[in-house]
């Protein structure tokens, strides 16, 4: 019987394994960006910043670093004068899509030399609403009569359910009051005072009493030349007064000297 012939003796040989060639990272061109640190946009461009992540179409014109505050609380006017937010008030309205807030803000402004006003402002958010609040108290602004540091008289005022009694105090006593009794005298320029609140504790009819209190405060001369009499000149000491006789006597020894 004849043997069949193998197979595998045509075939050629089977070759050998072979180590997987070297990759070698492949070089940048000067032209193409380096990566940043950050993660760029969705359709990054080629200028996107480093650092920082990109923006959703970060083009070639990006700005490097974050962005600033744009300043909105630093444009007020440097005009000397002083303010304080006495309350600020929201409220809400019912909409298809939900609430709508508004807010509205009562601001006091004042020169501490007798100038004083009051404001209030309406807007959706709360900085527009006090700029606009303090915008309106600067073109209220009135004269106060003070007495060197305190108030010339007692007075009693009233507005709606509000009630403020002011009393004039003493060198060192200070502001005896509350928040917004105090707010309004100290931006005034009142810095002795007592004061009693017998009614409202409503900030705003409370300031718009102290208002009134302040601007019903009249000066001696003003009295006097309302009812038409002489203001008599303030009365000099005795001291002063021997000082002037001397002085007034040796000016007329050398005048009777010479003749």
């Amino acid at each position: 019987m004849a043997e069949e012939p193998n197979q595998n003796e045509n075939a050629p040989p089977a070759e050998s394994p072979q180590a997987p060639a070297e990759v070698t990272p492949a070089t940048k061109s000067p032209d193409q960006p380096q990566g940043g640190g950050g993660g760029g946009g969705r359709f990054g461009g080629p200028g996107q910043r480093q650092g920082g992540g990109g923006g959703r179409f970060g083009g070639p014109g990006q700005r490097q670093g974050g962005g600033g505050q744009r300043g909105r609380f630093n444009d007020k006017p440097d005009d000397g004068f002083s303010e304080k937010v006495l309350c600020i008030n929201r409220s809400s309205k019912v909409v298809k899509g939900g609430r709508r807030f508004g807010f509205s803000a009562v601001v006091i402004v004042g020169d501490k030399k007798g100038k004083v006003g009051m404001g209030q402002g309406k807007a959706n958010q709360v900085p527009d609403c006090i700029r606009k609040a303090s915008e309106n108290a600067r073109t209220q602004l009135v004269n106060v009569v003070l007495r060197d540091t305190t108030i010339p008289h007692e007075v009693l005022s009233r507005y709606d359910g509000a009630k403020v009694l002011l009393r004039p105090a003493s060198t060192g006593t200070g502001i005896i009051a509350g928040k917004t009794v105090r707010a309004v005298c100290e931006l005034a320029g009142v810095r002795n005072m007592l004061s009693k609140s017998l009614g409202s504790n409503n900030p705003v009819n409370l300031a718009k009493a102290t208002l009134g209190g302040l601007l019903e405060l009249r000066d001696r001369n003003e009295v006097m030349k309302a009812r038409g009499k002489n203001i008599p000149e303030p009365e000099v000491p005795a001291a002063e007064e021997s000082a002037v006789a001397v002085e007034q006597v040796a000016a007329e020894e050398p005048a009777v000297a010479a003749e």
